[in-house]
């Protein structure tokens, strides 16, 4: 029987995308979120949430306290968060027990009566591009006309993103884990939502995403973490970042990472890793592959294998 976490862990995440839209904000015209100080690609740790969460749910039959829910199709009203969790009969342990998505990422439940607040094992920050991207604007035309008297069809205008390569941190505290019963097994589940997830979002505007990277360390040293895991991969290329097209136009250097990871060594219990081999990776200059990371940190490392 699966058991309730007992190790902190630490999540590196990287993926790209070509010719989409990764995040877009709905505040402004749906354009992908760019920092303008620094030209990076942002996306939200919300969209990589709703990633994981559509997938274990549409894919993996688990229940999902967060989703639309439609309750009056004659009108298309949505359930609100009350309606929700009255669902359950207004049961904060029947949610926690059912719901694989607050025992992951916590959430506040509105009950009956009160609201109760459960803190997420599971937390990312957000989304950052490796590198500057450049924004493309895009016209075309439609398949329809506007109206039923018009002779011309309808135009259409979006913005995409030519390439990114996205890199998310996450952090999995297993002090939280007590408040939600988050169990070994729900983290898998974590682990295939970000990889399967990812693959599996064949809408428009994501249709080609392609998960690259998944690191997890866990940790043996009690209520310990390295930290900043993020900063420690650096892209590396010799053509302007806005040109990026292709995981052939740069390499990935991971010395810092995996000076930080010998140097943590006797803090950790073992690595988990799974790596397209269509990225290509970089240590003091020299290619080098994930499988040789236990020998290059002396540290133990595992596949995951879905």
């Amino acid at each position: 029987m699966s058991e309730t976490i007992k190790n902190r862990s630490e999540l590196l995440f990287l993926y790209d995308i070509r010719d989409g839209n990764p995040n877009g904000d709905p505040m402004d015209e749906n354009k992908p979120r760019i920092d303008e100080e620094t030209g990076v690609n942002i996306v939200t740790d919300v969209r990589l949430k709703r990633t994981i969460r559509d997938y274990l749910h549409n894919f993996k039959g688990k229940e999902i306290f967060v989703r639309e829910i439609v309750h009056d199709q004659e009108k298309g009203l949505i359930q609100d968060a009350k309606m929700r969790a009255g669902n359950f009969g207004n049961d904060s342990g029947r949610i926690l027990a059912e719901c694989i998505d607050i025992r992951l990422f916590g959430g506040v439940i509105p009950l009956e009566k009160d609201s109760i607040t459960k803190t997420g094992p599971v937390q990312f920050k957000m989304g950052r591009s490796l590198h500057r991207v450049a924004m493309k604007h895009i016209k075309g035309t439609g398949a329809f006309a506007s109206d039923a008297k018009s002779k011309q069809k309808t135009f259409r205008e979006e913005d995409i993103l030519p390439y990114s390569l996205i890199l998310f941190y996450g952090i999995i505290n297993e002090n939280a884990a007590k408040h939600t019963g988050l169990k070994d097994e729900d983290v898998r589940l974590l682990l295939d939502g970000l990889w399967n997830g990812t693959k599996s979002l064949i809408s428009r505007t994501k249709a080609g995403q392609v998960p690259r990277l998944l690191l997890k360390v866990n940790y043996s040293k009690e209520n310990y973490h390295i930290g900043d895991l993020d900063k420690m991969l650096n892209l590396k290329t010799e053509m302007p970042h806005e040109n990026i097209r292709s995981t052939e136009d740069f390499q990935v250097d991971v010395s810092d990472l995996v000076r930080r990871l010998a140097a943590e060594k006797n803090s950790i219990k073992d690595v988990e890793v799974c790596a397209d081999d269509r990225l290509r990776f970089v240590r003091d200059g020299a290619p080098f592959r994930m499988d040789d990371l236990a020998e290059a940190a002396g540290v133990s490392i595992k596949q995951i294998a879905f």
